[in-house]
């Protein structure tokens, strides 16, 4: 859930680490681990070769420090520096408040329609590394447009890459268009305004960011009744900071059609019930969960009860860069917590698939790539 503003979280400290080498992108610490100078596991390599789609992942909050300090070097009036190892400090987060603090002075490098191509393209460029075929990309357009990026502009921008992605990297991306909550209907107006007038061919769904405590649902439902009007799906944040009465606002007013993180939902046995038997799926975030106070630790993440509940699943990195994680990484820690072997694995790649938006030729592919790498796999 990446911040356009102050948050409601409680603090958490968290470190952007450095990047390795293209093919062995950052790893944040987690139980199953290896030291970095030890050879992969099966698991950990079976998980490094998977084809993969992502669902929730955030615009800005993928941005690596390889690409910030291609950015910072794009401005080097900001106070973000270029140099990598100076910008291994200056992404030493001290508190949530600070995360916020260098957070947003990454959204103000972003000034003109190149730097939006840049970062966008950059960003397909690391999820490449880590063979994600497909990902739906959470875009926060009010970000971009209330620093001075004119609309047709910022949307041109996104769509150059996209194309460029998928021709020169394999890549196919989507967008989902975020209203940032906190911003209020303001943002909510911008971003309905900008996804119904000008509806780029990647656009695929409409979403809802930021804060939860004091930024109802309902309040939203206006907006997500023109973007769905306009043929696009409903994807809000809810249940993760929350209880599920958030998550159950945003089925009934924005009629969602997958939910992001809906952490609580466990708290609700007919709320589970409910998501399992119209598949309703869920976006978790783990590593996110944890770096945010949503979730205490990993070991009491609640994904195992949602499967087991029969709730469609599927497996996200969020901010990735920002909390020192990327997909291969959740995928290793899914594995760990739902005890899965390299099936179990496929088959939580292909729920991904199932869930997307992606046509139906296209689910198709990935998911017969899926088993392919799967059936051949010789760990």
């Amino acid at each position: 859930m990446a911040p356009t503003g102050p948050r409601d979280r409680p603090t958490s400290p968290i470190r952007w680490p450095d990047q390795t080498t293209p093919h062995h992108p950052p790893r944040a610490p987690h139980p199953r681990a290896l030291p970095q100078e030890e050879p992969l596991s099966d698991l950990d390599a079976f998980i490094a070769g998977l084809p993969k789609a992502e669902l929730h992942v955030h615009h800005v909050g993928s941005a690596s420090p390889r690409i910030v300090s291609e950015l910072a070097a794009r401005h080097p009036d900001s106070a973000v520096p270029s140099d990598p190892e100076a910008l291994a400090d200056y992404f030493t987060f001290r508190d949530f408040a600070h995360f916020i603090e260098v957070y947003l002075s990454v959204v103000d490098l972003i000034r003109d329609a190149e730097d939006v191509r840049l970062l966008t393209y950059e960003v397909a460029r690391d999820m490449a590394r880590q063979q994600i075929r497909y990902a739906e990309l959470t875009v926060t357009p009010f970000s971009s447009t209330r620093r001075g990026i004119p609309d047709a502009a910022f949307v041109e921008a996104i769509e150059d890459a996209r194309k460029a992605a998928e021709s020169e990297l394999g890549v196919m991306l989507r967008w989902c268009f975020d209203i940032p909550g906190e911003a209020g209907l303001e943002a909510a107006e911008e971003t309905a305004r900008i996804a119904c007038e000008l509806q780029p061919e990647g656009l695929v769904s409409f979403g809802l960011g930021g804060p939860e405590i004091g930024v109802p649902r309902p309040q939203f439902k206006p907006y997500f009744d023109r973007a769905i009007a306009a043929g696009l799906h409903s994807v809000p944040h809810a249940g993760e900071t929350t209880g599920p009465g958030t998550i159950w606002d945003s089925l009934t007013s924005l009629r969602a059609e997958r939910i992001g993180h809906g952490t609580s939902a466990t708290q609700d046995p007919e709320l589970l019930a409910h998501l399992a038997e119209h598949r309703i799926p869920l976006e978790v975030c783990p590593t996110s969960n944890i770096a945010t106070r949503a979730v205490r630790t990993l070991d009491e993440h609640p994904v195992k009860e949602m499967v087991d509940a029969g709730v469609l699943v599927t497996i996200n990195s969020d901010d990735p860069p920002m909390f020192g994680t990327d997909l291969n990484t959740e995928y290793a820690i899914a594995a760990r917590l739902l005890e899965l072997d390299t099936t179990g694995l496929a088959t939580l790649a292909k729920n991904a698939v199932t869930a997307s938006f992606m046509d139906d030729a296209a689910k198709a592919r990935l998911s017969t790539e899926i088993d392919a790498y799967a059936a051949g796999w010789r760990g």
